[in-house]
C-alpha cells in the first residue's frame, strides 16, 4: 500500500485513470487530504462507498507523528515530528500579529556543517520528500487549529540540496487544491548553492529568496560555512545579481552577527561594498547560542551599533530578533533534541 500524500495532483490523476476514474476524482481526493487535512479515507463523503473501499485496498493516508511539542515564552512553538521511517525532524510555528508562519525542514539533518548552526551536530540522514515538507505545515494547522499564512524554508537542512522535492513542495503549498498559501508568502533560504540560485531565477512562482551570508570575506565564511570553499563570495554575489535581474525583485540577506568574528568596522565597509548595488533587505540576526557552541552573541548595544553604521548606505536593514530561543527553536538551533 502507498501513502496517498506521496502523489502530486498530476500523479494522482494518472494513478486513478488506471481504475477508470474521472479526472475530477483526483481533485476531490487531493482536496480532502491537503485542504481538509483528513487522515481517514472513509471521511471522503463525496466518494461512493465502493470507491472508498477501492482506495482503502490500495492506499492509506500517512501523517507526521508528533513526538514532542514545546511552547516558548514568546508563543513560538517547536514540534518534533517522527517520519514513517523512524527519522525525526523539527518544525517551528511563529505567531506574529496576523502572520502565522511555519518554518519547515527540507532534510533530515544537514550535510553542510556550518559552525553557526546546531543542526550540523545531528549529521545528515536523507532528503525529505515533497509531501513530508508540506505535511509539516498541514499537521501544525491541524494541531493548533490555525490557518498558516507564511512558510519559510529555514529549518533543518539546505533546501537547494533537495531542489526537486522543495520545488514540488512549493507547488503543493501554493496550489488551490493544496494548502493555498500565496507564493509571495513563501521564502526559501540557502547557504549559497550557486547552480540552484541560477535555476531558481527561472522558477515561475514569485517565491522569495534569502541568502545566508554571515561573513564579508572568504576566509571567515570558509570557517563559518565550509560550503563557501566550493561556492565563494564573488561567485555567490554574481548569482544573486542574476536572480535579481531575472526576477525583478529584491532578495534578503541574513547576517548572523557573532561577537568578535564578523562584527568589525571593516566588516561593515565590506558588507556595504558587497551589497550596495543589489536591491535587498538585510536581516542582522544576533547569534543564537546552542549547547557547546564556540561563539558568543553580541550585546543588544553592539548589534544596534552595527546596524546603525550600515543604515546610511544600506537603507533596508533590520535587526531580526529570533523567537523561541528558550526552547532551542530560534535560527540555527534545530537539532531534533528534546529539551
Amino acid at each position: 500500500m502507498k501513502n496517498l500524500k506521496a502523489y502530486t495532483l498530476e500523479e494522482l490523476i494518472t494513478e486513478l485513470e488506471k481504475f477508470g476514474w474521472e479526472k475530477y476524482r483526483a481533485y476531490q481526493i487531493f482536496s480532502w487530504i491537503w485542504q481538509k487535512g483528513i487522515s481517514d479515507i472513509n471521511l471522503m463523503t463525496n466518494l461512493s462507498k465502493e470507491k472508498r473501499q477501492v482506495l482503502q485496498s490500495k492506499f492509506y493516508i500517512g501523517s507526521l507523528k508528533v513526538i514532542d511539542q514545546k511552547i516558548a515564552s514568546d508563543g513560538t512553538t517547536k514540534f518534533l515530528f517522527e517520519l514513517e521511517d523512524g527519522n525525526c525532524i523539527e518544525s517551528v510555528f511563529i505567531p506574529e500579529s496576523t502572520r502565522k508562519t511555519v518554518c519547515v525542514s527540507s532534510q533530515v539533518g544537514c550535510p553542510l556543517n556550518c559552525k553557526i548552526c546546531y543542526t550540523a551536530q545531528a549529521g545528515f540522514k536523507r532528503n525529505l520528500k515533497f509531501y513530508e515538507i508540506a505535511d509539516q505545515v498541514l499537521q501544525i494547522q491541524n494541531i493548533l487549529g490555525i490557518r498558516v499564512t507564511n512558510v519559510v524554508f529555514m529549518g533543518m537542512g539546505e533546501p537547494f540540496l533537495n531542489y526537486t522535492e522543495v520545488l514540488k513542495a512549493i507547488y503543493l503549498l501554493n496550489s488551490d487544491y493544496g494548502l493555498n498559501i500565496g507564493a509571495r508568502k513563501i521564502t526559501v533560504s540557502t547557504a549559497g548553492i550557486i547552480p540552484q540560485i541560477y535555476d531558481f531565477s527561472t522558477f515561475p512562482l514569485q517565491v522569495k529568496l534569502a541568502i545566508s551570508l554571515n561573513a564579508t570575506t572568504d576566509k571567515i565564511r570558509d570557517i563559518l560555512m565550509p560550503i563557501n570553499k566550493k561556492y565563494p563570495l564573488k561567485e555567490l554575489i554574481k548569482a544573486v545579481k542574476h536572480f535579481v535581474k531575472q526576477k525583478n525583485k529584491r532578495v534578503t540577506f541574513e547576517y548572523v552577527l557573532i561577537k568578535e568574528i564578523n562584527d568589525t568596522d571593516d566588516d561593515i565597509k565590506r558588507l556595504i561594498k558587497l551589497l550596495k548595488d543589489i536591491p535587498c533587505k538585510i536581516n542582522v540576526i544576533p547569534f543564537n547560542p546552542y549547547p557547546k557552541s564556540p561563539f558568543e552573541a553580541p550585546s543588544i548595544k553592539e548589534t544596534t551599533a552595527f546596524v546603525n553604521k550600515l543604515y546610511p548606505k544600506l537603507p533596508c536593514v533590520t535587526i531580526r530578533k529570533s523567537k523561541g530561543a528558550d526552547i532551542l527553536a530560534a535560527c540555527g538551533q534545530l537539532a531534533c533534541k528534546i529539551v
